[in-house]
């Protein structure tokens, strides 16, 4: 079974920058890719980014492109969340989550695992 637990959420400014964490454990540690979703409040949950625990690849929603940028520390089991420019409208709730087989990685239904949420609040 795989564990997610996210960090590093908090408040910012608008055009401020955030990285939240989201450490990956387990006693036996499957994991295919681990993923970022968010959900404000009377939102749908909106991918973020993926990215493959082997390999290099990633992909990212489209309302994100350009400004969060996703990596990984399989030394430390830690994938990360790089957030730049934030705007009011990145408070959300934010999850990462874990997918042990292939899927369609923007669908939250391609994903077993979650974390239990961090939450982002961006001020003006």
């Amino acid at each position: 079974q795989v564990r997610l637990v996210e960090s590093g959420g908090g408040l910012v400014q608008t055009g401020g920058s955030l990285t939240l964490s989201c450490a990956v454990s387990g006693r036996r540690l499957v994991a295919l890719a681990v993923a970022w979703f968010r959900q404000a409040p009377g939102k749908e949950r909106e991918f973020l980014a993926n990215i493959r625990w082997t390999g290099a690849m990633t992909d990212y929603g489209d309302g994100v492109k350009g400004r969060f940028s996703i990596s990984k520390d399989r030394d430390r089991n830690t994938v990360m969340l790089q957030m730049n420019s934030l705007k009011a409208e990145d408070t959300a709730t934010y999850y990462c989550a874990a997918a042990s087989k292939l899927g369609a990685w923007s669908k939250d239904t391609s994903y077993e695992t979650w974390g239990q949420g961090t939450q982002v609040t961006v001020s003006s």
